[in-house]
């Protein structure tokens, strides 16, 4: 049997390759593997730092592995390439000793890979030698994004924000999360820092489960640009809500932790369970559906409806680094046309007057204000409701020229930036022709 150490090396090299070539994400990665569960709460983080790292720079690490080699390797010693992945993470970006961080690394090329020894062993060992100088002439932020994500970016926001952007993706996100009734004592408890939203940031890591407040229901995680839509609705106390596309149920939770009867409505009957076991936790009550969103319409229609829609997610890459391998621009184009049939759906459940908050998770204008011009075009019962800072005086810094929400990653950088959100508010107007 593997010793330890090379077991947390083993596992990284195949969740690398899960997420590289069999396409799956993280999360389905780690939740499949059955070594990676096997490993202890220590070994598991080491685990997640290595491949995580590796997803960030990969672009430099290929770049590097490719400065060591003749010719490329051919396809079939990919796991080698895998190997030469790991090792170059623990030499460069997370400082393990480097005859630790060869030898494991040589160790693991068995089998059919044993004649690739002295090739893992030759390169790992000029990546000591040199490595360190290499990586301070690579440009980190570009060369770690795919160029379709870098080409966007740059036309969005320009090539300075582009730039800092990227930059952002290089570094793991803090936790945040928010309390159910307030901050209180969970300030000292989870030794947090009180965020303007009322979010709270925990800078600490370690399993989330063990944290003082959890399994009392006290709170949940939730970024705090995550919480932002919310509270675009105002005071929601005693109103019916309706939550498209709910799970796992961090807006549902807040929508009804602030007093709204809420209607969650989800068409993965997995992910809504999700949302039942959360609210469960919680002691928190909400109705669920388990639906289309696009077949579904409620008995009575509601004065407010919370779409936050899928998306490709390109918001949330410090936390997610395996969507800039997973996703392309035909993920995009996919993307937005479910966001419009989901829009003209949930237009449909607004009463006269109603409102709409549409949210996405994306740093792609195609994902947010794009669809928002488009329904306004060909919808005319419907008007954009301008955000103010009299709506939460915490919106005010991520208030557009259009009147929506806009975060991104290097906001409040110094706090430890956020997430990059879009959100809208939109109302249908009191006269309704059906």
């Amino acid at each position: 049997m593997a010793s330890l150490t090379t077991s947390t090396r083993l596992v990284s090299v195949q969740l690398v390759n899960s997420v590289l070539r069999r396409r799956k994400t993280l999360e389905e990665a780690t939740s499949s593997n059955n070594l990676f569960a096997s490993l202890g709460c220590r070994d598991r983080a080491f685990v997640w730092l290595l491949v995580t790292t590796c997803l960030r720079r990969l672009g430099q690490i290929d770049a590097l592995i490719a400065r060591c080699l003749r010719r490329p390797l051919p396809e079939e010693a990919c796991r080698v390439n895998d190997l030469l992945r790991i090792g170059l993470v623990q030499i460069l970006f997370v400082e393990t000793p480097a005859y630790a961080a060869v030898n494991s690394m040589v160790s693991l090329a068995t089998g059919e890979l044993h004649r690739y020894r002295k090739l893992v062993n030759a390169v790992l060992r000029r990546v000591v030698r040199e490595g360190a100088s290499w990586t301070q002439s690579q440009d980190a932020a570009k060369i770690n994004t795919p160029a379709w994500l870098w080409k966007s970016w740059c036309t969005a926001y320009g090539d300075s924000l582009a730039h800092q952007i990227s930059s952002a993706h290089l570094i793991e996100a803090p936790l945040d999360i928010t309390p159910k009734v307030g901050p209180g004592p969970l300030l000292e408890l989870l030794d947090a820092t009180l965020l303007p939203t009322g979010t709270l940031r925990i800078k600490t890591r370690g399993p989330v489960s063990n944290r003082p407040g959890f399994g009392e229901g006290d709170w949940w995680v939730q970024d705090m640009a995550a919480g932002l839509p919310v509270l675009l609705f105002g005071n929601i106390s005693n109103q019916r809500v309706i939550d498209l596309c709910a799970a796992p149920g961090g807006k549902t939770a807040q929508l009804v932790s602030r007093g709204a009867d809420v209607t969650a409505v989800d068409r993965s009957p997995s992910r809504l369970n999700v949302l039942k076991k959360n609210l469960a936790r919680l002691k928190l009550t909400a109705n669920l559906v388990n639906a289309d969103v696009k077949d579904w319409q409620p008995c009575l229609p509601s004065q407010y409806v919370l779409l936050d829609a899928p998306c490709t997610g390109t918001g949330t890459i410090r936390r997610h680094p395996d969507i800039v391998h997973l996703r392309g621009p035909e993920d995009v184009d996919r993307a937005t046309a479910i966001q419009d049939s989901l829009l003209d759906s949930a237009v449909e459940m607004l009463a006269p007057g109603g409102i709409l908050v549409f949210a996405t998770c994306s740093l792609q204008p195609e994902e947010g204000i794009d669809r928002v011009s488009s329904l306004l075009a060909r919808r005319c019962d419907l008007v954009r409701v301008p955000v103010t800072q009299s709506d939460h005086k915490c919106l005010d810094p991520f208030i557009t020229a259009d009147g929506d929400i806009r975060t991104l990653p290097i906001y409040m950088a110094e706090q430890g930036g956020m997430d990059g959100f879009y959100a809208t508010r939109l109302r249908r107007s009191n006269k309704v022709d059906r």
